[in-house]
C-alpha cells in the first residue's frame, strides 16, 4: 500500500509510524494483549504477515527478529478483572494505549488494525491515528505488532497453564474450545477466566448479579 495515500498525502518517515494490533480479544480466559511496533526503513523480516496466517514456529522466529530489528516495540496487557470491569472493547483500547505509552520512541502517527482508533482517554497522548481494516496483512508495522502481541500472549498462557492446571491453557490459549468448556464445567472458572463472557459462568448466576 502506498504510504503517502494512506496518510492522506502527508509524508512521514517510516520510523515515526507505529503499527498497533491486539491478540486474545475473543478468548474466554487470559488477558487481551496489544503490540506496538516502529520498524526501520529497511529490515530483513522474511514472511512478515498477519500472525493468524503464520505457524507458531514462524511467529517465534519473527518475534525474535522483530525485537532485534525494530526501532522500538512494546506490549500492553489488560487482565480479566479489567475486562470484566469495563468490557472487552474498552479493555482492548486500554491494552493498546499501554503498549503505545511504553514505546521508547515517540511515534508521530499510529496505524491501528481494525475499524476503530484508540479513544483519547485510553491513549493519553494526542497522537494522530488512522485505522486500517485488515491492516495486519497490509501494513508491515501492524503485521509486526500482531506477531508481538500473539507470541507474547501465547507464551504467557503457557506459563499460566502451570499456575492454573486442568484447563489446558497451553493448548487452546484460552479460546472457547470444546475441551475448554468441559474443563470449566468440571472445575469452575479460575482467576484467569473472563466472568462476563458467555459460557464461563451459568447464565442464571449472571442474571442474579452474583459476579460483582
Amino acid at each position: 500500500m502506498d504510504m503517502l495515500s494512506l496518510l492522506d498525502g502527508r509524508y512521514l518517515d517510516p520510523e515515526s509510524i507505529a503499527g498497533v494490533d491486539e491478540a486474545g480479544r475473543g478468548c474466554l480466559a487470559g488477558p487481551v494483549v496489544a503490540g506496538a511496533v516502529i520498524l526501520p526503513e529497511s529490515y530483513d523480516l522474511p514472511g512478515l504477515n498477519d500472525s493468524k496466517k503464520l505457524t507458531p514456529e514462524t511467529r517465534e522466529t519473527l518475534y525474535g527478529a522483530i525485537r532485534e530489528q525494530a526501532v522500538c516495540w512494546a506490549v500492553g496487557v489488560a487482565w480479566p478483572r479489567e475486562i470484566d470491569g469495563i468490557n472487552i472493547l474498552q479493555a482492548t483500547f486500554m491494552a493498546m494505549g499501554r503498549a503505545v505509552r511504553h514505546l521508547k520512541g515517540e511515534p508521530l502517527q499510529l496505524l491501528i488494525d481494525g475499524n476503530k482508533t484508540i479513544p483519547p482517554h485510553a491513549l493519553k497522548d494526542d497522537i494522530p491515528q488512522k485505522y486500517v481494516i485488515q491492516g495486519d496483512g497490509k501494513i508491515p508495522a501492524i503485521s509486526a505488532a500482531s506477531i508481538m502481541a500473539k507470541t507474547f500472549r501465547d507464551r504467557l498462557m503457557c506459563k499460566l497453564a502451570g499456575r492454573y492446571p486442568g484447563y489446558g491453557f497451553d493448548v487452546h490459549m484460552g479460546y472457547g474450545t470444546k475441551a475448554h468448556y468441559a474443563a470449566i464445567e468440571e472445575h469452575g472458572p479460575c482467576r484467569m477466566h473472563r466472568l462476563t463472557f458467555r459460557g464461563v459462568v451459568p447464565e442464571k448466576k449472571i442474571e442474579q448479579g452474583s459476579l460483582f
